[in-house]
């Protein structure tokens, strides 16, 4: 059907305004919000990737927005203008876990959200304080048995990847645990250090820096294979429990509607940041897996994600309002 010459210039000129505005970005300050406590893993990643991103002409000021699992921080970028000033360092458990989580969720991935670049990626690893009696998962898995729910674990907060890994682990081995839900992964990890929690499991990133200290002794990593910054670590499926996988995922994703261009160029950006040696060497001293890739890929996998845990949250009972 053909248009009228008035709608064709009209289209014209939003087609010109939209190229126009992303040929002059960025050209003031952009909010890069991380929806956990500072010290987490997704903290450390987005801060790392922020400041090589300063060397190719960006300005991202971090902003820490804690609460309902990342939630906050990702619905306060969902409902942001979509003109390239708002971005969200995203993570499986607000993107994938939480709308089969969450009764309301004030927002739709697939929806609301722009996703620009996957980042990295990481398994979780289990561990103790370094004062705990328990020095293999066998043993906290015999304990376990012996007394149900007399050991203690946390996690980053309910519905997250550790809470639901935890709870996948205890279906088979056949344990009963106690959850203490945190609002931040670095929260959990000083409880952990002074005895007061027994068990915590998070990715590798936020509980490295404690292992490698001496503080926390790690008693298995949820990778398929072992990971490199702590190879006499064995892996959950090692252990006996055969196919046992968790990986959690951090990318970068904006408001719904922003202009292509501008997509194309922080991903295109996104991307070279991650060849750099430098910024390599730190993710994977953190424990991280550099990943990279086209803003449909990562897409992609957040959809995908949401079908597999969606299923884990139903097989656990786990909900929230």
């Amino acid at each position: 059907m053909p248009i009228s010459r008035r709608t064709a210039l009209s289209l014209a000129v939003a087609l010109l305004a939209t190229t126009a505005q992303a040929q002059g970005w960025p050209a003031k300050p952009i909010r890069l919000i991380v929806p956990f406590p500072a010290g987490g893993g997704t903290d450390l990643i987005a801060r790392d990737l922020a400041n090589k991103l300063s060397t190719q002409g960006y300005n991202f000021v971090v902003e820490n927005k804690p609460g309902s699992g990342g939630g906050v921080g990702v619905d306060a970028v969902a409902k942001a203008q979509p003109d390239g000033y708002a971005f969200v360092m995203g993570q499986t458990s607000n993107l994938a876990i939480n709308p089969s989580l969450y009764a309301k969720l004030p927002y739709e991935p697939t929806k609301d959200l722009t996703p620009i670049g996957l980042v990295a990626s990481s398994p979780l690893v289990i561990v103790t304080g370094a004062s705990s009696p328990y020095k293999t998962l066998a043993e906290v898995i015999q304990a376990s048995k012996a007394k149900p729910a007399s050991i203690n674990y946390a996690s980053s907060g309910n519905g997250t990847v550790a809470h639901l890994t935890a709870e996948s682990l205890q279906k088979v081995a056949g344990i009963q645990l106690t959850h203490i839900p945190y609002k931040g992964a670095a929260q959990g990890a000083t409880d952990v250090i002074s005895g007061q929690v027994q068990l915590y499991m998070s990715s590798v990133p936020t509980l490295l820096g404690h292992i490698k200290s001496g503080k926390m002794r790690p008693l298995a990593v949820t990778s398929p294979q072992r990971v490199n910054d702590l190879p006499q670590v064995p892996t959950v499926a090692e252990l006996g429990y055969k196919n046992f996988e968790s990986v959690t995922w951090f990318g970068i994703l904006g408001p719904a509607k922003l202009p292509a261009d501008i997509v194309a160029k922080l991903n295109a950006d996104i991307n070279k940041a991650l060849k750099d040696p430098e910024l390599r060497k730190k993710l994977e001293d953190q424990g991280a897996d550099v990943s990279g890739g086209t803003p449909q890929q990562f897409g992609q996998l957040i959809r995908e994600d949401m079908v597999r845990w969606g299923k884990l949250v139903k097989e656990s009972g786990a909900k929230l309002d």
